[in-house]
């Protein structure tokens, strides 16, 4: 006898059948995508509400977090999930009210603001808060109370007011934290940290198998359920591997002791996919789908406002925010609205396919945005959160160099039309942010990077990852080949850490912070090296 076709099978066959543009806005494309885009109901049809206090274990297993803190406001977050490694949480498909509190100070003696938010088993019983009317540039403390439970305390910021001009923002920037790779060392060194504002620059989780020993770190046999060792397709697969990575507690720490602002790279969906291109060779409108249950989860999980909530597979995350007159931070998307990687992606001889004028890394939308939003800046330092290496990096010191064509040296002309941007608006201090490549570099950003010699327009910082790659070492075995082909490289470090920018008045500073080890836990943190540009003066210096 022939089993029924499932509803997911059922989905697949009207997708198939639908082209791109039908796929993202007819009728039968929302019903296609209900099962990782349905929004929680009103009224009579809405789910059940479950008493809090008949929660009988802690439901705040995945900690609190807060993100894109604005001059008068801040988001608040946190996930109910009393037992995290189940697809449910441990909670039934019932809503249930999470009240949350906002005050100066650690005790909460003076309370702000609070209020009753719900947590919708739509949304993995996820909640996010967005409190208004707070003052500027002034830090406060949160918290949820759900039934008898209370969550850990978390302490934010908002942004400083828009005239203001404060003496310096400090900020830091992670990525590439894979869970079976290592422990989450640099993250808990992160929280110890004195900062305004963190950037995750993508890859906050990885879609490859994790067994029960969770790779390198070792753990027992069985300590880890088989529910995470496959890889990650559905809305299902992708929530409990949040739950996994936000189980883990130095990332719960750096979570509850600073503002994220988060980006994605590709390991949230697919390794190395460009817009609607999979990498594994499926149809396109099935890869949409798995893309949709990816982006979907993405949200939930991270503490990320009503403008970003996605619509089936699409979810506009790139976004500007202010600190006063000293910063502007343009956060880029470099995966959903990109060109095919050329000659079949991975390092390669530059030529003609990746050379063509009308490839683009980031969508002609998002450049216009992105340029748009430099003409307007009043800021004195202009920064570009991103994902993938900017400046060029060429892999020999001779002609026979390939170039990494997921990179933006598979992008050239989309890069030439930023830069040329940045000039026409007149924008002096150029800082772009990246993560991606597992090292720390430090690099000058040159108008013609075929001339050494040519102008310096902005400065590189690229962090390393947290713990993709396993332990790394300090000088990687090509460290003198490719610091040699490319000149414009002032710093190479292949061990795990993050990067630390203080950004003043007259000059930034980077510090690369770096552990000497990710597969034991507890290394120490060191500063492995130090930069300053000065404000106007582009080009990076030893500090």
């Amino acid at each position: 006898m022939t089993a029924a076709p499932t509803y997911v099978d059922e989905l697949h066959a009207v997708a198939r059948h639908l082209g791109r543009r039908r796929f993202l806005t007819g009728t039968a494309a929302a019903a296609a995508l209900a099962f990782a885009v349905n929004l929680p109901a009103a009224g009579t049809a809405a789910a059940a509400e479950l008493d809090a206090r008949r929660i009988t274990d802690n439901p705040f297993t995945l900690g609190v977090a807060s993100g894109d803190p604005l001059p008068g406001s801040v988001l608040l977050w946190t996930r109910l999930a009393p037992r995290p490694y189940e697809a449910s949480g441990g909670l039934p498909a019932s809503r249930v009210a999470v009240g949350w509190e906002l005050a100066h100070d650690e005790r909460f003696t003076k309370v702000v603001r609070r209020g009753t938010a719900t947590a919708h088993p739509e949304y993995a019983h996820t909640v996010h808060v967005e409190v208004e009317g707070l003052a500027p540039g002034r830090v406060y403390f949160y918290r949820f109370r759900a039934g008898a439970w209370t969550s850990p305390v978390g302490r934010t910021r908002t942004a400083p007011a828009p005239g203001a001009l404060p003496a310096a923002v400090r900020l830091a920037a992670v990525s590439c934290q894979a869970y079976p790779d290592g422990y989450f060392t640099a993250h808990r060194h992160l929280a110890q940290e004195d900062l305004d504002v963190v950037f995750h620059l993508g890859d906050y989780i990885y879609e490859y198998p994790v067994d029960s020993t969770a790779g390198d770190r070792a753990y027992k046999v069985g300590t880890l359920p088989a529910v995470f060792n496959h890889e990650t397709t559905t809305l299902e697969d992708y929530r409990l591997r949040y739950a996994l990575y936000k189980s883990d507690a130095d990332l719960m720490a750096a979570h509850a002791a600073h503002p994220f602002v988060v980006t994605w790279d590709d390991h949230e969906t697919e390794d190395n996919y460009a817009d609607d291109v999979p990498q594994n060779g499926v149809p396109r409108e099935e890869f949409l789908i798995r893309r949709a249950a990816a982006y979907r989860a993405y949200w939930e999980n991270q503490p990320l406002r009503r403008p970003q909530r996605p619509t089936g597979p699409d979810m506009k995350l790139y976004r500007r925010l202010s600190f006063g007159r000293l910063a502007q931070f343009d956060v880029l998307d470099t995966r959903q609205y990109r060109s095919d990687q050329a000659y079949g992606d991975g390092w390669q001889v530059p030529g003609p396919e990746s050379e063509d004028p009308r490839r683009t890394l980031t969508g002609a939308t998002q450049e216009r945005w992105l340029i748009d939003g430099w003409r307007a800046s009043h800021a004195r330092w202009n920064v570009l959160p991103q994902q993938v290496m900017f400046a060029e990096r060429r892999s020999l010191p001779t002609a026979a160099y390939k170039l990494s064509m997921d990179a933006w040296d598979g992008y050239p002309a989309s890069r030439q039309r930023v830069l040329a941007g940045a000039a026409a608006a007149g924008v002096e201090n150029l800082l772009v942010l990246t993560g991606d490549v597992h090292v720390s570099f430090a690099l000058d950003i040159k108008a013609d990077f075929r001339d050494p010699s040519s102008r310096t327009v902005g400065t590189e910082i690229v962090t390393t990852s947290v713990s993709s790659g396993r332990n790394g070492a300090d000088r990687p075995a090509n460290h003198a080949t490719l610091m040699q082909a490319n000149p414009h490289m002032r710093f190479y470090n292949g061990r795990r850490g993050y990067a630390k920018v203080t950004l003043g008045r007259d000059s930034a500073r980077a510090d690369f912070r770096t552990v000497s080890a990710v597969t034991t836990p507890g290394a120490p943190v060191t500063t492995a090296a130090s930069f300053v540009t000065e404000a106007g003066r582009p080009g990076l210096h030893p500090a």
